[in-house]
């Protein structure tokens, strides 16, 4: 763990991994709910996790000081339901996939679906989620080559996430589904979809 200070309020914490990244976002979520922490913001990243109006001018050094003898429990498991996305899996990278996976094109699916995700972190675009649970056997690269124009709703693999874009947009991530879900809507709340932490899986639909 290393910590570094972010202007005069904030922090920012690296870690070894997102495994340790989720645990420590957790733990500071649960400290913050008992009132053992003061802090604005709370943000995860793929190996990072920023700390964001933390209360008083000397909050951040005596937090800095203090995390990294903390005894950070493995990462818990949620109480709240498993959210159910519906999927068509007939995205254009299917065959792809199958390939770098070395199974049969319908197994895609299968696999796919089999697995529960957790969303590690959001970014890239309003709603974005970046979604572990897969594991390391079915990490894929991007495509060589990104497309200039992907259809919102579109279910996508980049090393060991899954995503779903919330909007049309270029990207580099193996297509390998679709779905209608509504990823971002301000008029919701939360306007996301994805949260950091939620629990998540994918239900096969007919294409």
């Amino acid at each position: 763990m290393r910590v570094l200070p972010m202007g005069e309020r904030a922090l920012l914490v690296e870690l070894a991994d997102g495994t340790a990244a989720a645990a420590l976002h957790a733990e500071l979520l649960r400290r913050r709910a008992e009132g053992e922490l003061t802090v604005r913001e709370i943000v995860p990243a793929a190996r990072t996790v920023l700390l964001d109006g933390l209360d008083g001018p000397d909050a951040p050094l005596r937090l800095a000081a203090r995390l990294p003898a903390w005894e950070i429990p493995p990462l818990p498991a949620r109480a709240e339901d498993v959210l159910e996305i519906p999927v068509r899996y007939d995205g254009p990278d299917l065959a792809d996939v199958a390939a770098l996976w070395g199974v049969p094109v319908r197994d895609v699916a299968r696999i796919h679906s089999a697995a529960e995700f957790r969303v590690a972190f959001c970014g890239f675009a309003p709603g974005f989620g970046y979604l572990t649970g897969l594991g390391g056997l079915r990490e894929v690269p991007r495509r060589a080559t990104p497309r200039t124009a992907v259809p919102a709703g579109s279910v996508g693999l980049a090393g060991p996430y899954t995503g779903v874009y919330p909007r049309p947009s270029p990207g580099g991530w193996q297509l390998i589904g679709s779905t209608d879900a509504v990823l971002w809507d301000p008029a919701r709340v939360p306007a996301a979809l994805l949260t950091p932490g939620a629990r998540v899986r994918f239900v096969p639909e007919a294409a």
